[in-house]
């Protein structure tokens, strides 16, 4: 006997007040119905309902099954909530603008991640290191760095960005280390067009200190930044995530260790909280995941 089943049968028959009640409800033969109750009450060896021709009633016994029974099918019903979440068919279409470092760095392999979870999810990737309108550019989801929000967006922070100062061993063999933070001022510092452009701001030793800098590069993507600087033309600051690689092979040096450049919150950024199908939300649960378990965000 299903015993779960036979619970819920009996819970039915009480609700409804009659076997023939309970029968039409569950779209089950009376027969099917009355045989359920009676192996219900064999496996309790006890009588569970008082039946007449007219009426019926609980025993003192079936009202404690009631109790039990009703707690028992709750649970069950959240249980298969939990699984019916699980097996939810992901399909449709994202949209997803972000810069290319990012992209690069992360994006790309939760994406790919993603879509080999689920084959039927496409998505469009959008490269831009500028904010967009999502409405008018038909954008489901942005992926930001900063920490100058607009006020009127819809943003979750999943992750922080921190960055190192960095420079080539071949800047390093013709201009030199710079031997403190304030010596930064003396060399050729490659900026970012929209982050920090002419003062570079630190936390070290003994506590904030800004700098102010000046180069002969500046650019509205941080990729031109990084080439500049692995080709030796200066000085830069790059995402940790970024720098650490080409740290570890020899293709850049960190400078000043001791003084942090500021941190960045990193954001996926959409349109309304009211519209956030189940596709998005999975997709910025992921985004989560993946970053909380990534030391260099």
């Amino acid at each position: 006997m299903d015993r779960l089943s036979a619970l819920h049968v009996f819970s039915t028959i009480v609700e409804r007040g009659s076997l023939s009640a309970a029968a039409e409800h569950l779209d089950m033969s009376r027969a099917k119905v009355t045989r359920f109750l009676a192996e219900l009450e064999n496996w309790m060896d006890t009588r569970l309902l008082h039946r007449t021709t007219r009426s019926m009633s609980l025993t003192s016994a079936g009202e404690e099954t009631l109790e039990i029974a009703r707690h028992l099918l709750a649970m069950a019903d959240n249980l298969d909530a939990i699984r019916n979440k699980n097996l939810l068919k992901l399909k449709g279409q994202l949209r997803i603008t972000s810069s290319y470092s990012v992209i690069d760095s992360f994006l790309i392999e939760v994406i790919g991640e993603f879509t080999g979870r689920w084959p039927e999810v496409s998505i469009d990737i959008v490269s831009t290191d500028k904010s967009v309108n999502l409405v008018d550019s038909r954008i489901d989801l942005a992926i930001r760095i900063t920490n100058d929000l607009a006020p009127n967006v819809v943003a979750k922070k999943i992750g922080q960005c921190r960055s190192v100062i960095c420079a080539s061993p071949i800047y390093l063999e013709k201009q030199g280390m710079p031997v403190d933070i304030q010596a930064l001022s003396q060399h050729n510092c490659l900026s970012f067009t929209y982050f920090e452009r002419s003062v570079w701001t630190f936390d070290g030793p003994n506590g904030v200190e800004s700098v102010p800098i000046h180069g002969n590069i500046s650019a509205n993507i941080s990729e031109v930044l990084l080439a500049a600087t692995l080709r030796g033309n200066g000085i830069s600051l790059q995402p940790l995530a970024v720098a650490q690689p080409l740290i570890d092979r020899g293709e850049l040096v960190q400078l000043l260790p001791d003084w942090k450049p500021k941190t960045l919150g990193v954001y996926v950024v959409y349109a309304t909280r009211k519209q956030v199908t189940p596709l998005l939300r999975a997709f910025i649960d992921q985004l989560s995941d993946y970053m909380k378990a990534s030391p260099d965000w």
